[in-house]
């Protein structure tokens, strides 16, 4: 019978680094999270405290402190796309923000079970829908769908933010896409589960009605247009909770099930439903192991970066700082070492790791020579093909460790045909079924950044640290690139004229500022080209509700017995150790 056999890796960080080293990395790191400390509270206060206050006169919960209410007690909420539109300003030059786009999209433990809810903050224009909340909720849909999670929309929504309906409801995308994907959630067995707390306009009164069970409190209303509109439009006298409210959608037409008194009570009636559905698979798929800290601090990693993104760094170290007692099975270990692939337990759960090396390695073919960390080669690129199709074909989710440059370029590369063996990665990557997360640690650069499950190629969700630069290229680069008549073979300006070289030099500079900007992390977040900012230090807790979260539910993926993996045989078939008999 075949056995996992994971090995203890990693060492403290007193032998891993110089103390002056972590020091520093420690320092230049708190820089970073207090700023993204600082981001998500500016975010998190929504419009702030005078809308707060707005939504407690009328007796209603914010939508974070129904959020709050409805998680287990002692568990932790994990938002996603928190900096969507972050930076942003709308309506018609009134200068008007939309803190994460006016709607909390969030992994949350109900009653055991994790759950995806998507929350309209109705201290934000009430609600309303902004560009790029259509998106964001889409995407909270398409993981839920993915995963097959229970959805709770928590509705309280005013409808399209008018002055930006352009940028809103047309489009592939656009608003009316999310009753599609209520729709493909439904017809897929996915649970979904509404309270309706207050204004519920339009598309806000769409959201809601194709899910299982809907809970309308009494100040709730669910209209296809308000009362300001069938006034103009047919002259009535009417109010929107007189032509929509519990008293016509619980007992006239149907289109809520039940009427509670007020936001705790619907709350409650919620986590009720969810306790009503199949308990958790997640222990079954334990194989009877036990959850485990790694045997060295998650905290750590925000010491172990470098400072300098173009420093080296250990990744085996980081490997042992978010597997399960820092236990790693390697795959393929004397083969492409600018790639390390093996499998580790998150959460007392398998998953397969696939990472790169940031360490100068041996040249497979010139002795002596040495090849620079984070670039793909041919060797590296058909390992981490296999291990990634072998671990679909065994159903063991992969997490993707992103820090690379790209792929190697230039004569050797091009004869030992990158591109089709980069063009099989990506083929292997598109087809996968099996949930895939990726983490950007630092850099993502071009097809580097694709072949490695970026977010084009769907993983489920895609996480970045205030260190991740995503770009083509970095600034400098770029610059060089687009300068390049102008300079010679050492990329200096050519001109001896001091007029034209300043303007040169002038050009060059713009360009490298303009893509070291494009490169913040926060604004790739606000414009949905990433999921989440993360500290490294909470990439641990991260990953172990998202891998539960993959093994959560039964029957809609395949899981494969650990005896039976075809890991095993191509660990037998790969293994050059020498027998002894």
């Amino acid at each position: 019978m075949a056995k996992v056999i994971l090995h203890p890796i990693g060492s403290s960080v007193e032998e891993a680094l110089a103390p002056q080293d972590y020091e520093t990395n420690v320092e230049r790191m708190k820089e970073r999270t207090d700023k993204l400390d600082g981001c998500r509270a500016e975010v998190r206060q929504g419009w702030g405290p005078k809308y707060v206050d707005r939504v407690h006169k009328k007796g209603k919960m914010t939508s974070w402190e129904r959020i709050e209410a409805l998680k287990d007690p002692g568990t932790d909420v994990y938002p996603i796309n928190t900096f969507v539109n972050y930076g942003k300003t709308f309506g018609d030059g009134k200068g008007l923000q939309s803190p994460s786009a006016g709607v909390i999209t969030a992994f949350v433990k109900v009653e055991d079970r994790h759950t995806i809810v998507i929350a309209n903050d109705n201290t934000v224009a009430s609600g309303s829908w902004w560009p790029l909340t259509p998106e964001k909720i889409e995407r909270a849909q398409e993981i839920a769908l993915r995963l097959r999670i229970p959805v709770i929309y928590l509705v309280d929504c005013s409808g399209l933010f008018l002055p930006e309906q352009a940028a809103t409801f047309p489009g592939k995308t656009g608003a009316g896409h999310i009753f599609k994907r209520n729709s493909l959630l439904s017809a897929s067995h996915v649970p979904q589960i509404a309270g309706v707390f207050g204004d519920c306009i339009a598309g806000g009164g769409y959201m809601p009605i194709i899910s299982d069970k809907v809970y309308m409190t009494e100040q709730a209303y669910m209209v296809i247009a308000g009362a300001a509109l069938v006034k103009g439009g047919k002259s009535q006298q009417i109010t929107s909770l007189g032509i929509g409210g519990p008293d016509i959608h619980v007992h006239v037409s149907n289109c809520a099930d039940e009427r509670v008194p007020d936001d705790q009570t619907a709350l409650r009636k919620i986590r009720q439903e969810i306790r009503s559905l199949p308990s958790t698979a997640i222990e079954y798929y334990r194989f009877g192991a036990a959850p485990a800290p790694p045997r060295f601090a998650a905290d750590d990693l925000d010491g172990i970066f470098p400072s300098d993104h173009r420093v080296k760094y250990d990744i085996y170290q980081v490997i042992a700082r978010i597997a399960d007692s820092s236990l790693f099975w390697e795959m393929f270990p004397n083969t492409g070492l600018e790639m390390v692939t093996g499998i580790v337990r998150i959460g007392g759960l398998y998953v397969g790791v696939i990472a790169n090396n940031q360490q100068l390695t041996p040249h497979p073919h010139l002795s002596g020579r040495s090849r620079p960390g984070g670039l793909l080669y041919r060797e590296g690129i058909a390992k981490i093909s296999a291990f990634s199709r072998a671990c679909n074909d065994d159903g063991i989710p992969i997490l993707w460790l992103q820090d690379i440059s790209g792929f190697d370029i230039g004569l050797e590369a091009e004869k030992e045909g990158l591109l089709g063996y980069g063009s099989s990665l990506i083929y292997t990557n598109s087809t996968n079924e099996v949930p895939m997360i990726t983490v950007l640690l630092r850099k993502a650069s071009g097809a580097g950044y694709y072949a490695m499950t970026g977010l084009p190629y769907d993983p489920i969700v895609q996480l970045s640290t205030p260190m991740t630069r995503l770009a083509v290229m970095e600034g400098r680069t770029l610059a060089i690139g687009a300068y390049n008549t102008k300079l010679d073979d050492n990329f200096e300006i050519t001109s001896e004229d001091p007029e034209e070289r300043a303007k040169i030099e002038a050009g060059m500079k713009a360009v490298e500022d303009r893509i070291t900007g494009d490169m913040d992390p926060y604004k790739s977040a606000s414009q949905m080209d990433t999921d989440e900012i993360i500290a490294p230090s909470e990439l641990r807790s991260y990953l172990e509700v998202l891998v539960e979260m993959c093994y959560q539910s039964t029957g809609y993926r395949r899981v494969k017995n650990p005896r039976i993996w075809s890991m095993h045989d191509l660990h037998v078939l790969t293994d050059f150790s020498p027998f002894k008999g």
